[in-house]
């Protein structure tokens, strides 16, 4: 496995990888997000009016 050098363009490389993670990251919440109200309404009770 290959380490990466410490100068600057590791650190760029590292921030690279660091920023198109975090993308996936906050994607990966936003799509958890999007279902929360869809699984609301499958646990929906339904009430009878009088």
């Amino acid at each position: 496995m290959n380490t990466l050098p410490d100068t600057i363009s590791g650190a760029l490389i590292l921030s690279c990888i660091d920023f198109v993670l975090s993308f996936i990251f906050i994607s990966f919440i936003g799509v958890i997000l999007y279902f929360f109200p869809k699984m609301n309404r499958l646990g929906e009770i339904k009430e009878k009016k009088n």
